[in-house]
């Protein structure tokens, strides 16, 4: 009996490329057709390309970005500000707040917000690690920049309460990011001039 797809291998391509973020079963069919006129070569290193990256890739083991190497380029970077860490939730947000050429310091990347609708809680995320690093010394800033959630806001509150007895200055990214807006869907002007206008939270 004849199904959707021609090809069982085809919709197993489908199946495949539809489970990414962002790709419906349209889009995935486009792509799935369009490798298939690649040449095999060129389809062979598309998908070693990606095979690699999921096999090699790190997380630095100072700020958990993503790095080639156990600490990342910008922890390694010693022009950067040492005495300033900005806190996000995800990679994307260090991509593109670095962006912005606005942020000089470190970061700290949480792996994601405190979520009690989703199960996560703050032993999910890097808070421990974050706690850490400030309580080793050296560090003066903490700047806040997650989204303008109730989870990121949760989230920031929780950190505060966590860092407040270490006398540093605590700081949130400025008004200009929309209630309910991500950070990385922000364009690069907006979100440089709140990193750069940030305000104190003690």
């Amino acid at each position: 009996m004849y199904n959707d797809y021609p090809s069982r291998l085809l919709e197993q391509a489908v199946e495949a490329l539809n489970s990414l973020p962002g790709i419906g079963r349209r889009t995935a069919l486009r792509l799935a057709l369009h490798m298939l006129r690649q040449p095999e070569d060129s389809v062979r290193r598309f998908s070693e390309s990606i095979r690699s990256f999921r096999e090699g890739v790190k997380h630095c083991k100072v700020c958990h970005n993503i790095s080639d190497t156990d600490t990342c380029d910008i922890c390694a970077d010693s022009h950067r500000d040492q005495t300033t860490l900005c806190v996000v939730q995800n990679v994307q947000d260090v991509m593109a707040i670095e962006n912005t050429r606005q942020y000089h310091g470190l970061y700290h990347v949480l792996g994601g917000i405190i979520s009690p609708m989703d199960g996560i809680g703050p032993a999910d995320l890097t808070i421990d690690q974050l706690v850490q690093r400030v309580a080793e010394g050296g560090v003066k800033e903490v700047i806040m920049a997650l989204s303008s959630t109730t989870d990121g806001e949760t989230t920031r509150f929780f950190i505060s309460r966590k860092l407040e007895p270490y006398g540093i200055t605590l700081s949130a990214i400025a008004s200009g990011i929309s209630v309910g807006e991500e950070l990385e869907y922000t364009d690069e002007v907006t979100l440089g001039r709140s990193i750069l206008n940030r305000v104190k939270l003690n």
